[in-house]
């Protein structure tokens, strides 16, 4: 005989097959879109804000966000795997210290802000083009220089001496 823990864990594995739930935390602020039935039309309406707490009880858990509207603090509980939630986005992750931040209820204007976490980028990033913008001209040019005398001369590339003779033939034309 299957105890309810069991049942229950089952049926979150078979939600979490069918969508895809977005990892968030305490201090987040996110967007929840909600299915609203009105007659026999369904559509999204989108509760964003601060997410104060989260549950993690199984099928049982829910979260909460809070927002500001019209000058009035407006606090909803979502359950997480409810069929009405059909999706959460994450705007911005926050960094808190702790796990519930209901002082937020009591603090409004600059107070009530929660710094932003910086997430660190493993890696380099890779630009799109790589660096071979350099003409090949100004690469050997540099390397002759070089080797003939100790100094290092300013390199220039073909451009910059395109760009730099048309300047000049620019202002002799308005002395003339």
């Amino acid at each position: 005989m299957k105890n309810i823990e069991d049942i229950n864990k089952e049926a979150v594995k078979k939600i979490v097959a069918a969508r895809k739930i977005t990892e968030f935390s305490p201090g987040d602020t996110i967007k929840v879109g909600v299915k609203i039935i009105e007659g026999k039309r369904e559509r999204i309406q989108y509760f964003e804000g601060v997410c104060i707490s989260k549950k993690n009880r199984d099928i049982n858990s829910s979260f909460t966000v809070r927002k500001i509207s019209f000058g009035e603090g407006v606090e909803r509980t979502f359950a997480l795997y409810s069929p009405n939630v059909s999706s959460i986005k994450v705007i911005r992750s926050g960094k808190v210290k702790r796990a519930k931040l209901y002082y937020l209820r009591d603090r409004k204007g600059k107070s009530a802000r929660i710094a932003e976490k910086i997430k660190k980028r493993i890696g380099i990033d890779i630009a799109t083009e790589p660096a071979q913008s350099l003409s090949k001209e100004k690469v050997d040019i540099a390397s002759d220089t070089a080797k003939t005398s100790g100094e290092k001369k300013p390199e220039v590339s073909k451009a910059e001496k395109q760009t730099s003779d048309k300047k000049l033939e620019a202002e002799n034309k308005l002395k003339k």
